[in-house]
């Protein structure tokens, strides 16, 4: 029979575990995005990726991924409700006709200057909720783990 982990080990994980509270956190944080971003119909996933699109030139994929630290099948799936909004579209890559290029459309470029502002104003706040601890360092930290 396998012995139990004690209590005091889960409330030391609880009080200790960075994955832990960098979930939490996350998970607090994209709700207060959420919320402020909803007066446009996005989320803050909509918002990053469709800034990850604004780009001088259309990005493919593979670097929309790296940039949102996530995988191309994620992005492709999280891509599907802008393309039906009309807000993203796609185009075969002229330098690798395997390739797609992905597009912000007129619509999603008018979306993304609507939401700017509420995403500053939002970012701004939850900085000042931050004023105790350096937050260009977190950042930096955060980043770190990349």
């Amino acid at each position: 029979m396998s012995r139990p982990v004690p209590f005091a080990t889960t409330l030391h994980v609880r009080d200790h575990c960075l994955c832990l509270v960098v979930q939490q956190a996350s998970r607090a944080l994209a709700r207060r995005f959420d919320d402020a971003l909803r007066p446009v119909g996005l989320t803050h996933g909509q918002f990053s990726l469709l800034m990850s699109l604004n780009r001088p030139q259309p990005p493919s994929i593979g670097p929309v991924a790296e940039l949102l630290a996530m995988d191309r099948t994620t992005v492709t799936a999280n891509l599907k409700p802008l393309e039906r909004r009309g807000l993203v579209k796609t185009a075969v890559d002229p330098a690798d006709r395997r390739g797609k290029l992905l597009i912000l459309t007129d619509a999603g470029l008018q979306l993304l200057q609507s939401a700017v502002p509420l995403w500053e104003r939002m970012n701004a706040e939850t900085e000042r909720l931050l004023e105790q601890i350096d937050v260009d360092a977190l950042r930096a930290g955060l980043r770190a783990l990349l």
